[in-house]
């Protein structure tokens, strides 16, 4: 097993006596069924369906616990409390009192599972003060990029790098197939539009997994198959990468032989 210390995130906590029937009505993932054993992946989205923030939820026996890009909890503290109207909820940004390990690559006897994927393990939520030692009885820090290269070999993404906040729907970050929209559990912001997306199958964009012949492009480096754009590239590490593609352009030129390439580097669809 090994563990990584994820500093770029951080914890906004959600408490109060109506904190799951808050959140139920705002975000993609259904908090009123969320056990204490799962950290499920979830986003609060704009009205149009874009995602602005994403996260994963876990439940303690009186919080809804979001662990969220640490840059992201400013704006969406501000956020939740707009929403927050007269609702019985507190919303407080525990960042400084609170850290994110992930435990991965083995089978973690701790935290709780992050449903995203059924290889990608757990997250544990720690007393910030008492990190160190918690990451001595793992074995050490295995650090972000070790934890990024599985994140990307499952095909996981990463908000912020994989896709672009504001600008994304959730079926373009592969939220609706890696368990980050439920579909049944009723009205939340921006769902008439996903829903609309989903039922009719009009998704034309996807993180899909690539296998790089060089070396790896930036975030945000331009996709092309010759002369068509068909997406940007996102997270990568070693031969692997993820990229946002437009879905029938990058098939077509598979189907025709035709190499995708970013910069120097030739991508091949995983």
């Amino acid at each position: 097993m090994k563990a990584a210390l994820l500093t770029d995130r951080g914890v906004v906590r959600v408490g109060g006596p109506e904190a799951r029937s808050f959140l139920q009505g705002l975000v993609t993932g259904n908090a009123v069924t969320l056990g204490e054993d799962e950290a499920r992946w979830a986003a609060l989205l704009s009205p149009q369906g874009k995602i602005l923030f994403d996260f994963l939820m876990s439940a303690t026996p009186d919080a809804i616990l979001l662990d969220v890009n640490r840059e992201k909890i400013p704006d969406l503290v501000k956020r939740l409390t707009m929403y927050k109207l007269r609702a019985k909820v507190e919303i407080s940004d525990e960042s400084e009192n609170s850290s994110v390990i992930a435990l991965y690559d083995g089978a973690p006897g701790e935290g709780v599972r992050d449903s995203r994927h059924a290889d990608m393990g757990t997250r544990l939520v720690v007393p910030a003060n008492k990190v160190a030692a918690q990451m001595l009885t793992f074995g050490g820090d295995f650090g972000l990029a070790d934890y990024a290269a599985h994140r990307i070999a499952l095909g996981v993404p990463e908000g912020g790098v994989d896709f672009a906040y504001g600008d994304a729907f959730p079926h373009e970050a592969d939220m609706d197939q890696l368990n980050g929209v439920d579909f049944k559990k009723g009205c939340f912001v921006g769902q008439e539009v996903v829903a609309r997306m989903h039922y009719r199958g009009t998704t034309r964009n996807r993180v899909l997994k690539v296998v790089l012949e060089g070396a790896a492009p930036p975030p945000g480096a331009i996709v092309m198959a010759g002369e068509i754009r068909v997406g940007t590239m996102g997270s990568s590490a070693g031969a692997q990468g993820l990229a946002l593609l437009r879905i029938d352009r990058a098939e077509e030129a598979a189907q025709a032989g035709q190499a995708l390439v970013s910069g120097e580097t030739r991508l091949r669809l995983a």
